[in-house]
This record gives C-alpha cells, sequence and structure tokens, in this order.
C-alpha cells in the first residue's frame, strides 16, 4: 500500500500527493518542480546544481548526484509546502494502491468535496 496526502483549499480540488521517493524529482530536477508549480522549490533546486556545477571536477559530480538524490527523497515534502503557500493545508492521509484508488477513499469519507469536485 502506498501513503497520499490530501491537501485541500477553499473552492479548489483537493490535491492527492503520493509519499515517497520522486524518480522524475531525481532525474529532471528543478523541470519536474516547474511542472508541478512548485516555482520557489524548482528556482532553488536550479540554483543548487548551477552552483555544484561550478565546483572543480570531482567535487562536482559527487554534489550534484547528492542534491539530486535530495531531490528525490524530498520532492513531495517541497510540493506540499508550496501547496501551502497557495492557501492549501493538509487534510487527510489516505492509503491506496493509486491515486484514483485515493481520491474514492477521500471522497467516501468526504462526500462535501464530491460538490464541490462538480461545481469546478
Amino acid at each position: 500500500m502506498t501513503f497520499w496526502t490530501a491537501h485541500l483549499a477553499d473552492s479548489r480540488d483537493p490535491v492527492l500527493l503520493r509519499e515517497g521517493f520522486v524518480w522524475g524529482a531525481f532525474l529532471l530536477g528543478p523541470l519536474w518542480f516547474l511542472s508541478r508549480g512548485a516555482w520557489i522549490p524548482a528556482g532553488l533546486s536550479f540554483a543548487a546544481l548551477l552552483l555544484a556545477s561550478v565546483l572543480p571536477s570531482p567535487a562536482s559530480g559527487f554534489v550534484s548526484l547528492g542534491l539530486m538524490a535530495l531531490l528525490g527523497l524530498s520532492a513531495q515534502d517541497l510540493r506540499a509546502w508550496s501547496l501551502t503557500r497557495r492557501g492549501y493545508h493538509l487534510a487527510h492521509i489516505v492509503t491506496a494502491r493509486t491515486e484514483s484508488d485515493a481520491l474514492a477513499r477521500l471522497l467516501t469519507n468526504r462526500p462535501d468535496l464530491i460538490e464541490r469536485m462538480a461545481r469546478s
């Protein structure tokens, strides 16, 4: 089973984040954050990777790899932080195999969200 965190904001659809390592953030770094609207983590990760690239040759590779691993490990936390800045709050933790199953479980526990999603 996978853990999903459900983030809610007034009059907006819920956002579900899968907890765990994110390969997309590890491989693509700032582009992964940009594609999910997390502008500040995208900019900071880009700046950190840029600074790592100017280090001497062997250190540059190790530092870049470490930063990429850190991005993969903390990607969903940084996304949750970005959502909080946009007015979302952590509302539920759901266990499910897929995102659609997690959404179904969330809507079972919170039928008021069905009306909100139908309006948007």
